[in-house]
């Protein structure tokens, strides 16, 4: 395997610098992790042919809102009934709408640099990808990135780069800072989530300190010979499992008490990196008192000048897809489950239903690509291909019409809740309450400063519905809500509970 060309000298000097080993030990057990491959098949196979009553009872469990452990998770991923499947879609349903309601929240990715040291074999921005054209914004043209997502109705994002020292903490600050200020017309960006590399403490304090949402980093692969194969580069620092695997707990000693996990399935077979997922958020569980955030499971997609995606024996079939989803929602019931816009609509229209509590929306995933038009660079630009090119206007319009309600709610990040708070009130239901009333303000909102005369209709039927259901089931709160709702219509905004 190619282990790639080297890095100049002031990139080498700034990747050796990255790893604090420190950093890395301080979480081990005995000098090892908590991902042991053995253990996780191990698991796997002693669970196969399970009885269809201990399939039920752990079905009861995830309805009660509570974490699956590994051998029950085990269990599900050895069912091939067929019915006994869908009884399990229904159920994942009927967890997401006891945690989170008919709520969707939706969000849209800013790439602002594709420069890295690492040479990822599945990554369009891989170093040695000679195809890629090289960009990072500067600061001016982030702010007209963010002014264009803005003037399409976005209220949340996720920043996503690059590992490279020119998109070091300190510039990801200041691209943090300069969107937060940016405003356009009636709208503005609220919450800032960030997708980016593995840090340390030092570096994710002073990202906090600046304001982000949840912090991702997604493990990729959590099978440790894999990800040493896909990851060929010694120099980047993203070959080194150990740093990756605990970002999210030193994020958790920085202060940063939303954390979001996640896989690229596809890298190995889904059924250990459904497992592995759960080893992680059971471990954040047991060191921090507090799982993850959410859990985001795309796919191995097609990227400009990455032929990797020919070679791997382990791409994941719709199929397969539906009850990957369906099992990380029954396993890890409280966590928010996110489907990226690398699939198809049609594809998502299927999966939402199991269980998905965000998606993102019109999306661009180019350097620059809100606000530049460049359709001839449009591949060399970005990370990967996308499935659903739909516009944020018209993937609202079909979830409204299919009876979700879409959330623009950040009001719980705000108001403190966060971490162990957020995640108790999402275990009792408690949540959903607030969520389901900041959903219809932040709602309204948006139909009247960005949505055309269609979604507009299709987004209030929703909104009637959703007052209706307020009235019945929260009469105490009702004449509240009234009343800011009326506030918002006659064009007050940011108002929530």
């Amino acid at each position: 395997m190619n282990a790639g060309s080297a890095l100049n000298q002031s990139e080498s000097n700034w990747a050796k610098n990255v790893i604090k080993e420190d950093e890395i030990i301080r979480y081990m057990t005995n000098g090892k992790d908590f991902i042991s491959d053995d253990k996780i098949w191990g698991e796997i196979a002693n669970n196969k042919n399970p009885e269809y009553q201990k399939v039920k009872d752990i079905l009861q469990k995830s309805l009660a809102i509570e974490t699956l452990s590994p051998d029950e998770t085990a269990v599900l991923l050895n069912v091939h009934d067929e019915e006994l499947w869908n009884e399990m879609f229904e159920v994942a349903g009927e967890v997401k709408r006891r945690v989170y309601d008919n709520r969707i929240v939706t969000f849209a990715p800013l790439y602002f640099g594709n420069l890295c040291v690492n040479d990822c074999l599945y990554c369009a921005f891989r170093k040695d990808n000679g195809r890629e054209v090289r960009k990072r914004l500067v600061l001016d043209q982030v702010r007209e990135e963010a002014k264009a997502m803005i003037s399409m109705g976005h209220k949340r994002l996720m920043l996503d780069c690059g590992e490279h020292p020119s998109t070091d903490a300190d510039y990801i600050a200041d691209v943090l800072r300069t969107i937060y200020e940016t405003r356009s017309g009636r709208g503005e960006i609220r919450r800032i989530n960030i997708n980016i590399a593995s840090m340390s403490i030092e570096k994710l304090k002073m990202l906090n300190a600046v304001g982000i949402g949840t912090y991702q980093v997604f493990q990729e692969t959590y099978h440790h010979k894999t990800y040493r194969d896909v990851h060929p580069n010694s120099e980047g620092p993203k070959s080194n499992y150990g740093w990756r695997l605990y970002s999210l707990h030193r994020a958790m000693d920085a202060g940063i008490d939303d954390v979001g996990i996640g896989v690229l399935f596809g890298l190995y077979d889904w059924r250990f990196e459904v497992m592995g997922l759960l080893c992680h958020a059971l471990n954040l569980e047991e060191q921090f008192g507090v799982g993850p955030h959410t859990i985001s499971i795309p796919r191995l997609q097609p990227a400009e000048g990455t032929p990797f995606i020919n070679s791997t024996g382990y791409r994941v079939s719709d199929e397969d897809f539906k009850k990957l989803v369906t099992i990380i929602r029954l396993s890890v019931p409280y966590t928010g489950l996110i489907l990226t816009a690398r699939e198809s609509a049609q594809l998502r229209r299927e999966v939402i239903p199991l269980g998905i509590t965000q998606i993102d929306a019109g999306t661009r995933i180019g350097i620059g690509a809100y606000s530049e038009r460049y359709d001839e660079q449009e591949a060399k630009r970005q990370q990967f291909l996308l499935g659903d090119s739909r516009s944020l206007d018209e993937a609202i319009r079909e979830l409204a019409e299919t009876g979700y309600i879409t959330s623009f709610c950040t009001a719980g990040y705000r108001c403190g809740r966060t971490g162990k708070l957020i995640m108790e009130l999402l275990k009792s239901g408690q949540e959903g309450r607030f969520c389901k009333l900041n959903a219809v303000l932040t709602f309204r909102e948006w139909l009247d400063d960005f949505a055309t005369e269609q979604t507009k209709k299709a987004g209030e039927s929703i909104i009637r519905k959703e007052l209706d259901e307020i009235r019945q089931r929260m009469p105490s709160v009702y004449p509240k809500l009234t009343e800011y709702y009326r506030r918002v219509e006659d064009g007050e905004r940011d108002l929530y509970f």
